[in-house]
Order: C-alpha cells, then structure tokens, then sequence
C-alpha cells in the first residue's frame, strides 16, 4: 500500500464542541483522502471528544486512525505516541481546538516538493480573539533562516515536516514540559532544516480561542511558564552557539515568555511567587541576556526586565501598577537621545545604566498618550477672527525652544484604529512635523519633567469636526497624539463672524479626547428644506392614516 503524503497528528483533550470542526476539516481537504492520514489520540478525555474522534474513525476508516490513552496532562505524550504510527512522508499537527483552511494541506506538500523544504509554514490567523503573531506572513518565501526572519516568534509545532527528518533526529517533545513542548521540537527541526519555507498566499490555519479561554496556553500559572522557558532557552543554547544567531532566537524569548511574566497581574501574584519569578528571570538574564538582545527590547519591557534581574521586586511591583492607572512615565530629551523616566533612571540606589531606559527604536505612543493632557483652553476672538487659545502638557522634558519637532493642531477626521492604544500612532520616520497653526511656545513645565505648549489656534469658518493634536517627533519617530481633556473645563460655545454667523464649540468626546465643532448657525435653505422634508412626509402619512 502507497504511504500516504501527510500525516496530520491530533492531540485531543476535551476539545468538545471545537473537536468537530477541525475533524471536518481534515477530511475535507482539497488533498484527498487518499494522500491523507489522520491519526488522533485521546489524552484521557472526559467530555465527549473520545466519542466524536472513534465516529469519525469509522465513517472514514481507511483515514482515520484513533488512540485511546489515560491522561498525560500535556500535548506532548499524545503526539509523541502520534509519531509512532504515522507513515506519511511528511507530519503535521493541529490543535484539537482549531481547523484548516480548505487547500491548506495540498498547497504545503506541493510546496515542500517543488523546493525539498524539511519544514513548510502556512500563514495562521485567530479567530475570537486569539492573538497570531503576524510579522511571519507580510510574503511568501521558499527559503528563509530561524537566525534573520520573524520565524523565532512562530514557534508553535503546527507546521508541515519532512518526517525523515523528523525520525532522523529522534525529534520528539518532551513531556515534562506543561505548556511549550512544541517549541523544542520545532527549534532543533529548523536548526536541522535544509530549507524552510514560508506560504503567506492564503489562510492556512485558523487558531481558536475557546469561549472559556481554556486552551492549555491559557491555563498556565506563572511558574509552570516560568520553568518552561527555563528549559526552552537552556534547550535551544544547545543548539545554537553564543552569538548573532542565537541572540536573534532569544530575543523572542526575553520579549515575549519573560516579559509576560512581569506585565499587567504581576501585582496581584502572590508575593512568594513574584520572588521566585524575579529570581528565575535574574538567572535567564545573567546566562542568556546579551547587550544585542537587551537594546533590541522596547524600553517598557527592558526596564522590567532590568528590575527583575536586580531583585527589585517592590519597585517592579510599584512600576506596572502606576502604568496600569495610566500614570505615564515621562521623556527626557538630552544631547539627541531620548530616555524613559521609569523608576531607577539615574537613581544610584538601583544602579542601572542611562542604556536601560533609552528609547531605540520602538514605539512609545501609548506612554505619550497616556501622559498628554489640556491644562487650559479659551476663546480668543479679534473682531471676525476666533482662536482657541489652549496649554498642552507634554510628557516630554527637554523640548522647550525646539518648536520644529513640535506642532499643535486641530486635525479633521477620526484617529485611525490602527493607532496605538490609547489613541496615538507612530508615523513614518521621514514624515515631517507639520507647520504650527497661529502663535505657539514652549515652556519646561514646573516638575521639570515635561514641557507645555501655548498655542493660538485660528478657527476656520467652516463646517468642521477637528481633533486637537500633538505633532511630535522623537527618537527619529514622529507621533501624533490626540490631546486628552478629562475634567478639564471647556470654553461655552459662541457665535461668529459679521457677515455669515458660524457657531464653534470645544468638548470633550467619550473617548476623552478634545475636539472643536464648528458649522454654519443657520443651515442654507437648501439643507435646511433636506432636513425638514422626510419629516414633513412622516407627518403626511400619519395624518391620512
């Protein structure tokens, strides 16, 4: 009998209802079930994924292969048993819990034949919300490297490989490992890979998280992640030598495993936890964290990450709650370098280098959002001519007497939702900071810690919605920041103009942004009778009712 061309491994446990769409969309994929063979193994469920995986079997009993087994508690003895039996001449897994486009396999072994790739990567997307790193799939690409691609950060086992390779190298996943088995084994197959290739030009694999987020990523407690890291990155340095190559697979690991660790609910670990996490990044750093890979990290995560290696933990604590109130840590501009004003910056008692908290290359629109807010505005009318006279704090110290890398203006049109949150965006490098409307000037602020702009803006006679924004360029990046106007008291709207009267009005929207209004007082007829006719037509009908 002809082997099969893939083998298509399934780990299942309690994937119920999920289950039966990715089944579906195995065996009604474009390859053909001839070319096809599916071996599934129930990791001791208790729902009735067991049931569904033994129907599918026998209504397709040439493609379907099922295993039963007592429960593992991982992903990685079901595949492992899987790799025992598969025959196809290449392998590839799914998540239980996810599904597959409908070319997705005959598209991948065409691909692995036309280009003797030993792994093939289709694009993948989320579906409810389930986050897929993307910088992988921006193209096609039949030949790219684990040490100079976004491939580090796609890690996930659910791709196709050359199981010649595969049994070659005794690749297996260790079962020991809770949560990130699948990453050792995908490591060392790229390290190992004559080729791999990369198929962007359709949706390969849908990646599902559940209605109850119980996906085993998901499940994880801090340690277990902890401990897994431990073994990813001490694994993979046995792969890899010191050096460009593997700084550019850890980087992904100091930025995204480790940095999660010390985000958001790190307040709320149990203290005794927090220390042992802190203690388990101080190790990884101090093994792992080169200046290459440090520099490479955005500012916010290199800090913590900084705090975490030195022990303090209070501080750490203090940092990501102040961040979670939206308390902005502030800019430094200084000799053409920009640094963050986390806590410890040039602070002898932690002992951190100015490097530490320099911005180098990333994004801080959120942190500039976060931390530009109105502190006054008013009408300045002069005759027929209006203006809105405002003061902006921006959290930026450094700035004043350098008006061309600044600008305050009101922009027609919504922020896009590509922006960062909490609203701003950072524009492209060469894009120049646009001219100032009227008069503008800026001053250090009192806490020596930002600037404030004073502007004089020209209200246009038109009929307009127009955001108030900041125009700043920083670090090489230039930002634009809607200005943020909660609790601040806004000028009473007025009318204008001698000949034709306008009406202008300043506001706060439900965003918290500041926004100016301004249209014509009394519509022109022709508005006005648009306006009025549907209505009048509505009482007609009412009235001859």
């Amino acid at each position: 009998m002809t082997s099969p061309d893939v083998t298509v491994v399934v780990a299942v446990y309690n994937t119920m209802p999920y289950l039966t769409e990715c089944l579906n969309s195995l065996v009604g994929q474009s390859i053909g079930l001839d070319r096809l063979e599916i071996v599934a193994v129930d990791d001791g469920s208790t729902d009735d994924s067991g049931a569904e995986l033994d129907r599918f079997a026998k209504k397709y009993p040439k493609t379907v292969k099922v295993i039963h087994q007592t429960n593992s508690g991982g992903p990685a003895a079901p595949s492992n048993r899987a790799l025992e039996v598969a025959t196809g001449r290449f392998v590839y897994f799914i998540g239980s819990d996810d599904h597959l486009g409908k070319e997705a396999l005959a598209r991948m072994v065409a691909c692995a034949d036309q280009h003797g790739s030993d792994v093939v990567v289709g694009k993948m997307v989320g579906t409810n919300g389930r986050y897929v790193h993307q910088a992988l799939y921006q193209k096609s690409d039949p030949d790219v490297s684990l040490y100079d691609s976004a491939l580090p950060y796609t890690l996930a086992n659910t791709k196709l490989f050359r199981r010649e390779l595969v049994e070659k190298h005794q690749l297996r996943f260790p079962e020991d490992m809770p949560v990130g088995s699948d990453q050792p084994f995908t490591i060392e197959a790229c390290v190992r890979a004559r080729k791999i290739s990369v198929l962007a030009d359709y949706t390969y694999y849908y990646a599902v998280k559940r209605g109850d987020a119980s996906n085993i990523t998901y499940r994880a407690d801090h340690l277990a992640r902890m401990r897994c890291a431990e073994r990813i990155l001490d694994f993979a340095a046995g792969l890899i030598e010191p050096g460009p190559k593997r700084d550019h697979v850890f980087e992904r690991h100091f930025n995204w495993e480790l940095a999660k660790l010390i985000q958001g609910d790190f307040p709320e670990v149990d203290p005794t936890v927090r220390r042992e996490l802190c203690l388990g990044i101080a190790g990884l750093a101090d093994e792992y964290l080169t200046d290459t890979i440090r520099d490479a990290l955005p500012v916010q995560r290199r800090v913590r990450l900084a705090l975490a290696q030195q022990g303090l933990v209070d501080e750490l604590v203090a940092m990501i709650a102040a961040e979670e109130k939206g308390v902005a840590p502030g800019f430094l501009v200084e000799d053409g370098r920009v640094f963050a004003r986390y806590p410890g910056f040039r602070d002898s008692a932690f002992g951190l280098p100015d490097r530490v908290y320099e911005v180098l290359g990333d994004s801080v629109a959120a942190a500039l959002a976060s931390g530009t807010e109105l502190l006054s505005a008013a009408w300045d009318q002069r005759g027929d001519d209006l203006a809105l006279a405002v003061s902006v704090r921006v959290p930026v110290a450094g700035l004043a007497g350098d008006a061309d890398e600044l600008a305050l203006k009101l922009i027609q049109g919504a922020m896009p939702k590509s922006a960062d949150k909490p609203g701003a965006r950072r524009l492209p490098a060469d894009r120049p900071v646009p001219a100032a409307e009227g008069e503008q000037r800026l001053e250090p602020a009192a806490d020596g810690r930002s600037t404030v702009v004073h502007a004089l803006i020209p209200i246009p006679a038109r009929t307009a919605s127009t955001g108030l924004r900041v125009h700043l360029r920083l670090a090489g990046w230039m930002y634009e920041i809607p200005v943020r106007g909660e609790d601040k008291p806004m000028p009473l709207a007025r009318r204008w103009r001698g000949g034709t009267p306008y009406r202008v009005s300043a506001r706060v929207n439900t965003k918290g942004r500041v926004v100016v209004s301004t249209g014509l007082l009394f519509p022109p007829p022709e508005r006005w009778w648009s306006q009025v006719r549907p209505l009048l037509a509505r009482v007609k009908r009412k009235v001859t009712r």
